[in-house]
């Protein structure tokens, strides 16, 4: 789940398209994908809404809650990345991969504190 802080490959070869996690918890797997699938059937709902003229209010707060669960699947992953990957990199002994994998959770930390 490394990602480069540019376009450039990583020193393995391996390129942001072609990268796996290093491990993803099954459970934390499944539930957020259970998650995405409700935060999909929400916006659908909030299409429905603006096409059908509602309220701006109570679109904006289903807006809200949609925000709110994708920072909450956000969470999970971001504990399964630090959990395995960026663990793995830090340990594996190579120094370059640990520099990127700290440029990445700071960068990482920087945009999901927005």
């Amino acid at each position: 789940m490394m990602a480069p802080t540019d376009d450039s490959s990583y020193g393995n070869g391996s390129t942001a398209a072609s990268r796996k996690a290093v491990a993803v918890d099954t459970a934390i797997k499944a539930a957020t994908l259970r998650r995405l699938r409700r935060i999909e059937g929400q916006v659908r709902g909030l299409q429905r809404m603006v096409a059908e003229e509602r309220y701006c209010a109570d679109i904006l707060v289903q807006m809200s809650s949609v925000h709110e669960a994708l920072r909450a699947a956000a969470r999970a992953l971001l504990g399964n990345h630090l959990r395995h990957c960026a663990t793995e990199a830090i340990r594996n002994g190579d120094t370059a991969e640990a520099e990127a994998m700290y440029r990445e959770l700071v960068d990482l930390f920087a945009k999901y504190s927005r």
